[in-house]
């Protein structure tokens, strides 16, 4: 996709982050813009320093809800009239040993971060297909082509969206479709994806425990030195639309020590080795 004034582009997880840079340089862009978010109070602040006007649209999405996707669908088709991109961006941090993982964390990390993907691709790319249009960019991580000790729940969830967008890729080859697919696998970027504890309270799960929390707050000590220098949301936008205007599949923000890394990763396997990464510490930072 080459040209995007007056497209129609709709952001999951819209009100912060990527999303939120995703959202605002679409509108530069001249194109209407849906962002979805499960806050309301954060979509409103959003919409605020958007300023979109009447090409802005924000919902109140659980992405974990399969009727919430269907309806951000049919009400970006009322409102807009199409859609042509695609941003499934919203998700979550979390982590930690894997056998100190509870059934509720992965059940709700997951529901977030891989069925809210599974839900987007569902409920849009009909419509894509049917038009002979658009572009899908499934937000995973260097997580998602690197397994680091410590990221359990968030490696796992993340994997699974790069082995999505790449059968999601094929799928679309094999049936002709003129549907444009990118996975965005970004390292540090300067965001409050571990900040979870304002996403987990719009659920049906409990409040984090004691123990949670104190484990969330240890995660985000321990990477708190990374995202002081971690790219901006930005930037990484600017890649974004980059890479959807060249038709590119792999979005590594950080190009060289992704690269790096997925090597080291490839050769254990060819080689018959040992994973070696020690943990999220050996995340890219360039």
């Amino acid at each position: 996709m080459k040209e995007f004034r007056n497209k129609v582009a709709v952001v999951t997880g819209g009100a912060s982050g990527i999303g939120f840079a995703l959202a605002k340089h679409a509108l530069g862009l001249g194109m209407n813009v849906v962002i979805a978010d499960i806050e309301q109070e954060a979509l409103n602040k959003a919409v605020v320093e958007l300023n979109g006007g009447e090409r802005l649209k924000a919902i109140v999405t659980d992405v974990a809800d399969a009727n919430a996707m269907e309806s951000l669908a049919a009400v970006t088709a009322d409102t807009f009239g199409s859609v042509h991109i695609l941003f499934n961006n919203a998700g979550v941090g979390g982590g930690g040993p894997i056998w100190e993982q509870s059934e509720a964390d992965w059940k709700w990390l997951l529901g977030v971060n891989l069925w809210g993907v599974i839900h987007g691709m569902r409920a849009f790319t009909p419509q894509m297909i049917a038009q002979g249009e658009g572009h899908i960019v499934n937000t995973a991580s260097i997580a998602g082509l690197v397994s680091a000790p410590g990221t359990s729940t968030y490696t796992v969830s993340k994997h699974a969206v790069v082995a999505l967008s790449e059968v999601l890729y094929g799928d679309l080859r094999n049936a002709g479709a003129t549907v444009g697919v990118s996975v965005l696998c970004p390292s540090y970027v300067n965001t409050k994806v571990y900040d979870v504890e304002r996403h987990r309270a719009g659920t049906n799960e409990a409040a984090l425990s004691a123990e949670q929390l104190a484990e969330q707050q240890a995660i985000t000590e321990a990477t708190a030195a990374f995202f002081d220098t971690a790219l901006s949301p930005d930037v990484v936008a600017a890649q974004v639309f980059d890479a959807i205007a060249n038709n590119q599949f792999y979005i590594l923000t950080h190009p060289e020590g992704s690269k790096v890394q997925v090597e080291k990763r490839m050769h254990g396997i060819l080689d018959n080795g040992n994973p070696t990464m020690a943990g999220p510490e050996d995340y890219p930072l360039q």
